[in-house]
């Protein structure tokens, strides 16, 4: 929530309102990620027979493949699915959020604002083998810098000379 405040603050300092508004992407991306996931697991947990599921279960013997993916092949289907949506959706997520810290990252001339954006991206491509997680914990370590970095008057923008051209 206070890194919502500080980014509104940001654009609202810079006069640069993408700013926010791909930070807001990104959290609707992220948002509609956890919501497909709940979503298409209540779906592969109703299509896959719901409580009657886990009461049929116990009476089978699922000790052999075939039975266990009779089982569980729906649901491990949707789980799937719903990771790998998730996955991308996350991705999105985060090129709209690359966009807000590289944005930041010119006005304010805290350059460490890029690198996070950039390892918050490779960590969200890198999440589909686990080690992701890491590297997203690596970001929100650069992010918690970078805002402590930020300056307490942002940085005037330099302005092109204005040459007057006399006609005569």
């Amino acid at each position: 929530m206070l890194v919502f405040i500080a980014v509104k603050y940001i654009a609202e300092e810079t006069k640069n309102h993408s700013i926010f508004q791909n930070y807001l992407m990104n959290f609707i991306f992220t948002i509609i990620a956890l919501g497909a996931v709940i979503v298409i697991m209540i779906i592969s947990f109703g299509v896959s027979g719901g409580f009657s599921w886990i009461n049929s279960i116990q009476e089978q013997n699922i000790t052999d493949f075939s039975s266990f993916w009779t089982s569980f092949g729906i649901l491990i289907g949707g789980c799937i699915v719903a990771l790998v949506v998730a996955w991308i959706l996350l991705i999105l997520g985060t090129l709209y959020l690359r966009k807000s810290y590289n944005s930041i990252a010119e006005h304010t001339k805290v350059d460490l604002f890029k690198t996070t954006g950039l390892v918050y991206f490779i960590g969200a491509i890198a999440l589909i083998v686990i080690i992701g997680i890491f590297i997203i914990i690596v970001a929100k370590i650069l992010e918690i810098v970078a805002f402590f970095m930020l300056p307490e008057n942002l940085p005037a923008a330099t302005e092109i000379p204005k040459t007057v051209i006399r006609t005569s």
